[in-house]
């Protein structure tokens, strides 16, 4: 049996963002419902913001391929409204992600677990949902796109970050650049 679980269903707003220095920053995910007042905040590595964003776009060309009848969900967003607000106490640290669609309500559902540290009763570990319309879920995909990308800068090499010093790049043999 889990610690707890949420099922904020649905949200009224949810969103993605950073918080510190490029290359020390700490990744977010918040949730809010309009019966609490207190948002549901969770911390979420890039890489997994990076590949949720990825997955939520291929889930909602395959819904709209599978039910072509459904209107386009919008990626619409405004800016001031997608960066997370205090309290930023977060919950927990997301291990695993999923995401369903309940066609009957046309809602997406984000569902997120707890990282289970080793020893642990994998089912022990926390869980939140966050039920959310389609537009909801892509502007949260667009809008991680954008939060991801505000990082270090790229290696056109290796594909690894770069700090402002340079780094030890593969591909050049070590050399700095």
């Amino acid at each position: 049996m889990p610690r707890f679980e949420l099922d904020l269903n649905p949200v009224t707003h949810i969103s993605a963002d950073a918080i510190g220095a490029p290359g020390q920053r700490v990744f977010y995910i918040q949730g809010w419902q309009e019966s609490d007042p207190q948002p549901v905040t969770i911390i979420i590595e890039k890489i997994q913001l990076q590949s949720l964003a990825v997955g939520i776009e291929q889930f909602l060309a395959e819904i709209a391929r599978q039910i072509p009848t459904l209107p386009q969900a919008s990626a619409d967003y405004l800016e001031a409204q997608m960066h997370i607000s205090p309290p930023v106490d977060p919950l927990f640290r997301v291990g695993e992600i999923s995401i369903g669609y309940d066609s009957e309500q046309d809602m997406v559902v984000l569902l997120v677990r707890e990282v289970v540290l080793e020893g642990t009763d994998p089912d022990e570990a926390a869980v939140a949902r966050f039920w959310c319309t389609r537009s909801q879920i892509r502007a949260l995909a667009r809008w991680s796109v954008e939060v991801a990308s505000r990082g270090r800068p790229i290696c056109p090499q290796c594909g690894g970050p770069m700090e402002p010093e340079g780094h030890f790049c593969p591909k050049k043999n070590g050399h700095k650049h």
